[in-house]
């Protein structure tokens, strides 16, 4: 673990989303591209691709879209420049991150949270939007395995979606791998993690990307 991450993991509270996916990159785990800006100046010369989303991107705001903090699909540099100047009347002093729009897959909800009788949990189950109208997920205490992993996957209902379902490309292993790491990030941060989130979570055929990511410190 670097020294950058080991800081990072010394605070106490929410951290931004940015630094979450920096965590998750230090896992292995892949994340959206993203960019963290804090004025108009800084939107040249991002180096990603549009469409685009911009997010304020605060320790203190972990609900971005409840506040109108979210804005999805931004098509080229004029309109992220309008968007932007209205996020930073809005927001006058936070951080926004420009983040690169994945192509949507399967969305799943993979997570971490202390349990009072348990103790450190690992959670996994169908995500976006409908995660909490479906409540379609399954727990394990960390660290486990890839059987364990494999038992998490079978027991949501939603399972057909990582299967094949109406030929929709997904691959069932790359979760179980997913699972894996994020059950290494428990045990390894089990003292310093009260809950994190990574939802959604898109799976494809071939590979899995990262698109939201929460985590609170203890």
């Amino acid at each position: 673990m670097n020294q950058d991450i080991k800081k990072l993991i010394e605070r106490k509270g929410p951290l931004a989303e940015n630094e979450v996916k920096d965590l998750m990159r230090s896992f292995g785990i892949r994340t959206t591209n993203y960019k963290v800006v804090n004025k108009l100046e800084d939107l040249e010369n991002l180096g990603l691709k549009f469409p685009v989303a911009l997010k304020v991107c605060s320790s203190k705001i972990l609900h971005k879209t409840d506040v109108g903090g979210v804005k999805l699909d931004i098509k080229d540099i004029d309109e992220l420049k309008t968007i932007f100047k209205e996020f930073k009347e809005k927001f006058p002093k936070e951080d926004f991150l420009v983040d690169q729009m994945e192509e949507k897959g399967v969305e799943i909800i993979v997570g971490l949270v202390q349990d009072p009788t348990f103790g450190l949990s690992i959670m996994c189950g169908i995500g976006g939007v409908y995660t909490e109208l479906y409540k379609d997920v399954t727990f394990r205490v960390v660290p486990i395995d890839r059987y364990d992993a494999e038992q998490m996957i079978d027991e949501i209902k939603g399972k057909q979606l990582l299967e094949g379902f109406r030929n929709i490309p997904a691959d069932k292993q790359l979760v179980v791998d997913l699972l894996l790491k994020v059950s290494k990030i428990g045990q390894e941060l089990d003292e310093h993690v009260d809950q994190m989130d990574l939802n959604p979570v898109f799976v494809y055929g071939d590979d899995l990307c990262v698109v939201d990511a929460k985590l609170i410190l203890k």
